[in-house]
């Protein structure tokens, strides 16, 4: 039997992943509507293939808890899901992770667990500040109670996938007892399971993250430099890019992230890539490339927001997508809300924006002085200048969009559309176009 605190994207596929596979679960959520919400069986945010699985493990092996308490008592391992945002100064903030590890102490019963953080937190987090924390409170690491880290790899749009069907699991442990415990309750996965040192667990997410990071601004910053010599074909210098047989390990591979866009944004990269950069410089070493990527990342959506101003001069822009990628309705540090803040920061005209699933979680979150339509044909309709910001398949595929001269195809998605001034395409460059865009997997 295990807990779970906290069911955001993490905890409710974790949740119900160890349920499916069998695991008795105990799962609490701080938001009693939440609770409510996913004790009848229905997940408060998209995710393809969780909600189903919700439905038949909470008539299984899954239990919402109305305390913390309830979801504790009699568990082998704890897992920890909670919020790590920037803090001022960009570190990860670990106020979340402390509170909930400290209730979760105050209601010890006796029964040896697992304190395991799935949170994203910098490497040295666990061992040297965590770790510090529970000991302080009175326990023993590894004699009264067990502490480890276990990242996530999971791609929202496909958490569901990537919990259940995992390509490795890591877990950092301080004692071979909890290294036991977690190797047992991954098991039926069927995935290489790395039993690495603390410090090791947490920097394996860290290396992964901000190696994307790394590679969508090398990207974007690539597309710069060809947008600056000019009479360059971006994404077809990209697709050809991509036909090295190295990339390939997997459909989609690390291709997916080697591609130009707006820049990147989501929960994980943007706080992620931060966060190790404070870590090390913190330590000591300032990562310099690391640093620029952020850089890059900011120059991106700056370069983005002149190219549309300019070219609308004045007149009405249209935004053509506003979640952080397609397959999501999450718009959190989407490149589209500083994008239209800069468009707004520089006079722009009215702004007219439509996305077929976030606008509602972005009206909500942002409050910014746009129009919301009710189509992509509204927005080709009344905008001047209209600028593609998420790659959502109903956009690559609409002939209307890939077609009409004023749009503006900052995700590099369309065929025969593009950014600046190009020479015509031939039919057979624009199928190779069509049949080999990007994945929908790429988090850009």
């Amino acid at each position: 039997m295990i807990g779970v605190i906290g069911l955001g994207f993490v905890g409710l596929s974790t949740a119900v992943g160890f349920a499916i596979k069998g695991v008795r679960v105990k799962a609490f959520d701080i938001d009693p509507e939440r609770s409510v919400l996913i004790r009848a069986g229905r997940t408060p945010f998209y995710e393809p293939g969780l909600e189903e699985n919700l439905v038949a493990a909470v008539h299984g092996e899954l239990t919402i808890t109305e305390s913390l308490a309830e979801a504790v008592a009699g568990c082998e391992a704890i897992f920890y899901c909670v919020g790590t945002p920037c803090g001022d100064g960009g570190q990860a903030d670990l106020t979340y992770v402390k509170a909930a590890l400290k209730d979760t102490l105050a209601h010890d019963d006796g029964v040896f667990k697992v304190l395991v953080i799935k949170s994203t937190v910098p490497p040295g987090t666990t061992e040297t500040i965590l770790r510090p924390f529970i000991e302080g409170l009175g326990y023993n690491v590894g004699e009264h109670i067990g502490l480890a880290n276990n990242p996530e790899f999971l791609r929202e749009g496909h958490a569901w996938e990537d919990f259940f069907n995992p390509d490795r699991v890591v877990i950092g442990t301080a004692d071979p007892r909890s290294a036991d415990i977690l190797r047992r309750l991954y098991e039926p996965f069927g995935a290489p399971v790395h039993d690495v040192t603390l410090n090791t667990g947490e920097f394996i997410k860290y290396l992964s993250n901000t190696l994307l990071a790394t590679l969508i601004s090398y990207s974007n910053e690539m597309s710069q430099v060809a947008w600056t010599i000019g009479d360059i074909e971006i994404a077809r210098a990209f697709k050809i890019l991509h036909q090295d047989k190295r990339w390939f390990g997997a459909p989609a591979g690390m291709s997916s992230y080697a591609y130009p866009g707006a820049g990147f944004g989501g929960y994980c990269l943007p706080k992620d890539t931060e966060a190790l950069y404070r870590a090390s410089e913190a330590a000591g070493y300032r990562p310099e490339l690391i640093g620029e990527v952020l850089k890059v990342n900011e120059r991106t959506k700056q370069f983005v927001a002149d190219r549309i101003g300019a070219a609308a001069d004045g007149g009405c822009v249209g935004i053509l997508g506003l979640s952080f990628k397609p397959g999501s309705d999450d718009v959190r540090q989407s490149p589209a809300v500083d994008i239209i803040r800069r468009l707004i920061d520089k006079g722009s005209g009215r702004i007219l924006a439509y996305d077929p699933m976030a606008m509602d979680d972005f009206e909500r979150m942002y409050d910014l002085p746009i129009d919301y339509a009710s189509s992509a044909e509204q927005v080709l309709a009344e905008a001047d200048t209209v600028a593609l910001l998420t790659a959502w398949p109903e956009f690559r595929d609409n002939d209307l969009i890939r077609t009409d001269p004023k749009v503006m195809d900052f995700r590099y998605c369309l065929a025969g559309a593009h950014p600046q001034a190009s020479p015509p395409r031939s039919a057979a460059f624009q199928a190779e176009e069509l049949t080999g865009g990007v994945e929908e997997t790429r988090t850009l």
